[in-house]
């Protein structure tokens, strides 16, 4: 068995982004900085373990526990028949939910359970594949959460699912509208993905797809959300922090200078 404590957690992937999760915007104990705690990093020591074992393909879900989810997803899967065409209709659907997300930074709102993230839109990655995840599930699929870093560059984390289906895991990227296949249709998983550049680089569109790049694969981590077990987490909502804020006001602005570490998470002696 595994020491899976060598390899879970927000320290997984150097300093820099210890200290960036540390400040999360999401409320300490709330479901994403749960889900983010416990990720196990993807590597050669997991993989085998993380695609065989660690999460089960039965779905627990009581019909008619999550009304306004069904009828999202209804609304989701309208003309979808086969698996690859409901991935593609719930994709389309969070990037919906993405693209009503406010840029006002006052405004912004973190956290809350898939059907409040829906009705107030939300750019931030975590969440919108946290509602493709379970819309996933309720559409007889199952799916996880995956985190993607990319450990050369500042500010460089991104959330996206693993759908499993035709026997095998999958990524997708509900916010971009990705979904990620082998050059013979079959899904194509984050760690075949991370193995083999060329995968991701065949995806690439254009600067929609912003996180299709190799590099973003640096870093890879899974963690387990299940919608059956949702009220088992705390889905606060909070306001930004002034980490996020000074963050995303650069992020506005263009990064004048280049992205960059702003708060030298970087550096040794940076504090926290």
């Amino acid at each position: 068995m595994i020491d899976l404590s060598r390899y879970q957690g927000i320290g997984q992937f150097g300093r820099a982004y210890r200290i960036m999760l540390e400040n999360d915007a999401n409320a300490p104990g709330s479901v994403d900085r749960v889900l983010e705690e416990g990720m196990i990093r993807l590597c050669p020591e997991t993989a085998e373990w993380l695609y065989r074992r660690y999460t089960p393909t039965r779905i627990d879900y009581d019909k008619g526990s999550r009304p306004e989810l069904e009828r999202c997803l209804g609304q989701a899967l309208a003309g979808c028949h086969e698996d690859e065409d409901k991935i593609a209709g719930i994709s389309r659907f969070c990037s919906d939910v993405a693209e009503r997300a406010t840029d006002d930074l006052d405004e912004m709102r973190f956290g809350g359970t898939e059907e409040e993230i829906i009705d107030r839109g939300s750019a931030w990655c975590t969440e919108v594949a946290r509602v493709g995840c379970v819309l996933c599930q309720m559409a007889g699929l199952p799916a996880r959460m995956a985190y993607l870093f990319d450990t050369g560059q500042a500010y460089s984390g991104h959330a996206v699912i693993e759908v499993y289906r035709r026997g095998g895991w999958g990524a997708v990227c509900p916010e971009t509208e990705v979904i990620y296949l082998r050059p013979n249709g079959a899904p194509a998983s984050t760690w075949e993905l991370k193995c083999n550049p060329r995968l991701i680089e065949s995806h690439w569109r254009d600067d929609s797809t912003l996180y299709t790049t190799p590099g973003q694969f640096r870093g890879t981590a899974i963690s387990n959300y299940f919608v059956g077990e949702w009220k088992q987490y705390d889905y606060t909502v909070s306001p930004i922090n002034s980490y996020y804020r000074s963050i995303l006001e650069m992020s506005l602005k263009g990064w004048p200078g280049g992205l960059r570490w702003l708060h030298d998470e970087d550096k040794s002696s940076s504090a926290g």
